[in-house]
């Protein structure tokens, strides 16, 4: 859950000291879901509650959306086998051994999620991610949910950018979000199909959005396709772990990147995932956190 959360401000996909919540949009309903894992390493289960009595497609849709966000049947074996044979690697898989890596709950929220990135602080852009979500995002009317789902295409196109720019978007920002929702609402921009495409032709599709370079292409490739080969060549933050990582003495471009992963390329993205947590643990940020204040508890949940 760290490696989606990314930091304990995350008010989107919020945790509770041992719990994942999150409301996510089913069949135009916002529900509220919340996760636990029990029995360690050895015997895991995952436990999911409800707030509310949702009916029981939108329990199954759920879980489905829920499983293609944890990669819950992805095999982890042959990134193991290919880590066993690596003396850099060995480790760094032992230590963080079970990280599954996410994916957003959709292409659009991935999309969104670069653009507010771009230029800055994961904190700075995890910010206005949560400002977006309360002031666009729906509320389950269940009793005692204060959480909001993340924005959908449609109440975001239906936004002026200049309402978005007063949450603190740059007013490019803030026409660039209105403008890629605005494309996908109206079905100009179909996200679904590029699933189907090959990785050239997806960054052409993406580049070819206002307001989104390579950087946000990639980023979309593995954290809302789950294309595990990827590793975002232009992300900052992850080309200095990689080259502190790897003890090298010169800053790491795109192509030094793409030379330094080649061997683990069926699973560069995987080990994205494993530097992103070596660097929440190196700045203390990595563990339970504390609990929202204000918020419902865990005993208010319907399982």
């Amino acid at each position: 859950m760290w490696a989606l959360r990314r930091r304990d401000l995350n008010a989107v996909d919020a945790w509770y000291g041992s719990t994942y919540r999150r409301v996510l949009v089913v069949d135009g309903e916002p529900i509220e879901v919340e996760m636990a894992q029990t029995g360690g390493m050895a015997t895991p289960a995952l436990h999911l509650a409800w707030n509310g009595a949702p009916k029981r497609r939108a329990r199954l849709e759920t879980v489905a959306l829920l499983e293609k966000m944890l990669s819950l049947d992805l095999d982890l074996d042959p990134f193991y086998t290919l880590a066993a044979a690596d003396p850099r690697l060995a480790p760094l898989a032992t230590r963080f051994r079970g990280l599954r890596p996410p994916r957003f709950a959709g292409l659009f929220e991935c999309l969104v999620n670069a653009v507010a990135l771009q230029q800055l602080s994961l904190a700075a852009g995890l910010t206005l991610l949560n400002r977006l979500a309360r002031a666009f995002g729906a509320r389950p009317a269940a009793p005692g949910s204060l959480q909001h789902a993340f924005p959908s295409a449609e109440e975001l196109a239906a936004a002026q950018p200049g309402s978005i720019h007063e949450l603190g978007f740059s007013r490019r920002k803030a026409a660039t979000i209105v403008a890629i929702a605005d494309a996908v609402s109206q079905g100009d921009l179909d996200l679904d199909s590029l699933d189907a495409d090959d990785d050239e032709h997806a960054v052409e599709t993406l580049t070819r959005l206002p307001g989104i370079g390579r950087w946000s292409a990639e980023y979309t490739l593995l954290r809302g396709l789950g294309r595990l080969h990827v590793f975002p060549g232009d992300d900052v933050g992850a080309r200095k772990s990689l080259a502190r990582w790897l003890g090298l003495a010169e800053p790491l471009d795109y192509a030094g990147v793409r030379h330094a992963v080649a061997d683990w390329r069926p699973f560069a993205g995987l080990v994205y995932f494993h530097l992103l947590l070596d660097r929440l643990a190196a700045r203390g940020e990595l563990g339970p956190g504390s609990r929202l204040r204000g918020e419902a508890t865990g005993a208010e949940m319907g399982t």
